[in-house]
């Protein structure tokens, strides 16, 4: 068993996500990770889905995916070949004592802040999700008063390579 991110190009239309995590979840398929956003064309969405499973179960997904009318493409980002990122929001709680110290665990990390108040921080970061777990336990020595964290955003690098397509 392993962890995979698939990319869905499908059609920017209502009710595809529902469509998509229908599926998955029909199929006893398990998210760890879901982001959706639109692409450069205004009919197109593109989903970045990270799940567990052997290659049986990953095929499958792929399979069941393309039976969809929405879904133009489905294909796998290699890790080798693709740039893994995600976004952290976390709000601490932070005392005229603990601001230095966060602060330089926020500089090591390259994370910014992005709001202050008498008695909180918040710290923003970028990165690939291993930096993001990273952050998180280093943080977690202070008060975490609010997190959220976006799923995997991903693109392959140079020219895509897209290893599955739906022939329409």
């Amino acid at each position: 068993m392993s962890n995979k991110v698939l990319c869905l190009i499908v059609d920017n239309s209502s009710g595809v996500l529902a469509r998509i995590t229908s599926l998955f979840s029909r199929r006893g398929f398990n998210i760890e990770s879901l982001t959706v956003a639109s692409t450069d064309d205004d009919f197109i969405s593109r989903i970045t889905v990270s799940v567990h499973g052997n290659d049986q179960i990953i095929e499958q997904m792929i399979n069941q995916s393309l039976k969809l009318e929405q879904v133009q493409k489905v294909f796998i980002l290699e890790p080798e070949l693709s740039l893994f990122r995600e976004l952290l929001l976390v709000k601490l709680s932070a005392s005229e004592k603990t601001r230095g110290s966060i602060r330089e665990i926020a500089d090591i990390y390259g994370a910014s802040i992005v709001d202050l108040s008498p008695e909180s921080m918040m710290l923003e970061l970028t990165g690939k999700p291993s930096k993001i777990n990273g952050f998180i336990a280093i943080l977690s020595e202070y008060e975490i008063l609010e997190m959220c964290r976006t799923g995997i955003n991903a693109l392959e690098r140079g020219v895509p390579r897209h290893t599955v397509h739906k022939v329409k």
